[in-house]
């Protein structure tokens, strides 16, 4: 009877501690930061020269280099060690408990025959879909590094299709010098052979549905552009010091994976390389990028969590993220959600990073039919430079066609197809220099919800801009704007959309453009605008009600 006692007290302790922890995890702050665990190795190191491996940038080390991680694998894990030299190689298998670590001379370069590449079934923007084989994989792999101070290149330039408009004019002619692909008909355009050009051409679907099969896609073979690393349902990984550049597709590719860490590394690409992002970070939870450099020809640092149907079925979200200390160059954005993320994503911090020429500085996008819940993200402490386009940008309308300036629309009625950005902490963030300060675009059956800014100082061409946008809190925000014509602040069927303490540089003009007769709750207050300014216009049945303001 005792037995029984201490066995059900056991449990119901068991079960307390259990839903305590599980409140600790879920409770993240910027006090109560996640915590990701990295892998540790045995010091046995495995030269790959011992395996036959040769640096002499032309004998092909495939085979030396995967039996020496094999080989450390079975053994009980330890250093693949690759020297100071030029080494040639195809694809590359990570297994359990390898650290591949690189010199600092080391350049590990990968094969520009596509014949050394399988059709494999693989991961598009979050589907099943047909690829080469990535240069560098490893799937169901725990405790694997790639570390070092070498350089990994993909050899992108060998499979990617360019265009004239992307190149000077002595690059154009220095690439057709080569001999090398072929031209389009009307000369602007290279392809690296003729399987690529026919898969441009018929503008080939990737996915693999049903009947389906990957034999269906060897006459495009060339077009299928691998990611250069994935790492997919892998544990305790570790990216670190080394750099991966020239990558034919994204560059680095976690997908599923648990307790992630991705610091110091250098992530290249041309800026003309069509998705050519830097870190797609897919489904994964505890994760961890810091002290890296992006330079890229997409999205920089991308959260994703799958896409549509197949991404709601496999419900994983991307969750538990630290992102601090980050350099971004060239990119479609610099930090970035989306579009991909019916899984959903959540618990995400972002700190202490630049972003200098990128296309957007942070950057939310979805659209319908994806569904997912992308919540509790934080961000704060980032500058910015010679942003092209938003600073700030959340879009529920990415690659379809959005309704034009308080155009009359159908409202669908809201599934699990409807996508969702709420909660959303973003502080202390300077940028000199965009088109576009803010910019918040919801869907009328989902508006963006529940977004707090403050302390911002934004000098751009246009203030700002919302639309079916709901509770979007501004505090502490400077708008300096060149473009003096437009109002300040755009406002179209949105509501509680307010503003504390309020400055700009505008002496004149308009401060609010309200539009739409949903329109309700905007505020502002403690604010110190010039007397010239017309504090709001309404217009589309918008009410004069709509706008609430201080006297100052």
């Amino acid at each position: 009877m005792k037995k029984n006692i201490q066995g059900k007290i056991f449990i119901v302790l068991c079960s307390f501690f259990a839903v305590q922890v599980h409140a600790q995890q879920s409770n993240y702050s910027w006090d109560n930061l996640p915590v990701v665990a990295e892998p540790t190795f045995k010091k046995d190191t495995f030269n790959i020269t011992n395996y036959g491996a040769k640096p002499d940038g032309i004998s092909l080390n495939t085979d030396a280099i995967n039996k020496a991680i094999s080989d450390c694998s079975k053994k009980g894990g330890g250093v693949v060690l690759v020297p100071n030299g030029y080494w040639l190689t195809g694809p590359i298998k990570l297994q359990n408990n390898v650290n591949l670590h690189l010199k600092k001379n080391a350049l590990l370069q990968f094969s520009k025959n596509f014949d050394d590449y399988k059709l494999v079934e693989g991961v598009y923007e979050g589907k099943p879909s047909a690829r080469n084989e990535s240069p560098i994989m490893g799937v169901n792999v725990s405790n694997v590094a790639i570390t070092g101070q070498g350089i990994i290149d993909g050899n992108g330039d060998a499979w990617r299709m360019v265009r004239t408009s992307d190149l000077t004019e002595y690059e154009w002619k220095a690439k057709i010098a080569k001999g090398e692909g072929i031209l389009s008909e009307d000369k602007k355009r290279w392809y690296p052979s003729e399987k690529n050009k026919r898969g441009h051409d018929q503008n080939i679907s990737f996915w693999l549905g049903p009947g389906v099969k990957l034999s269906d896609f060897e006459p495009v073979k060339d077009f299928l552009r691998p990611n250069l690393i994935v790492l997919n349902n892998c544990k305790n990984v570790l990216l670190e010091g080394v750099t991966f550049q020239n990558s034919p597709a994204w560059n680095v590719h976690p997908i599923m994976c648990e307790n992630l860490t991705l610091r110091g590394l250098f992530i290249k690409n041309p800026d003309y390389a069509h998705n050519g992002d830097g870190a797609d970070i897919e489904s994964c939870k505890n994760v961890l990028v810091e002290h890296c450099i992006f330079d890229v020809g997409d999205d920089a640092i991308c959260i994703k969590s799958g896409k549509d149907e197949e991404g709601r079925k496999r419900g994983i979200a991307t969750e538990n993220v630290i992102i601090r200390n980050n350099t971004v160059y060239k990119g479609h954005g610099g930090f970035v959600v989306g579009s991909e993320m019916s899984g959903g994503a959540k618990n995400i911090f972002v700190y202490d990073c630049t972003f200098m020429g990128t296309d957007k500085g942070i950057r939310f996008k979805t659209s319908r039919g994806r569904g997912g819940v992308v919540e509790n993200i934080f961000i704060k402490d980032i500058n910015m430079f010679d942003i092209d386009q938003e600073a700030i940008f959340f879009d529920m309308y990415y690659w379809v066609k959005s309704p034009k300036a308080n155009e009359a629309v159908e409202i669908p009625p809201v599934t699990e197809e409807t996508p969702i950005f709420r909660n959303v902490y973003i502080e202390n963030i300077t940028c000199n220099g965009a088109k576009k300060g803010i910019f918040v675009r919801g869907i009328p059956e989902m508006p963006v919800n529940n977004i707090h800014m403050k302390n911002l100082v934004l000098n751009t061409d246009i203030g700002a801009e919302f639309k079916d946008a709901k509770g979007i809190y501004v505090t502490n925000a400077n708008l300096m704007t060149r473009d003096k014509e437009k109002a300040l602040i755009y406002v179209e069927t949105s509501q509680d959309i307010v503003f504390d303490n309020l400055k700009t540089n505008q002496t004149n003009g308009t401060l609010f453009n309200v539009n739409g007769a949903n329109s309700s709750g905007i505020a502002v207050k403690n604010s110190n605008v010039s007397k010239g300014i017309t504090k709001a216009v309404f217009n589309n049945g918008a009410n004069a009600k709509a706008l609430v303001a201080d006297k100052k």
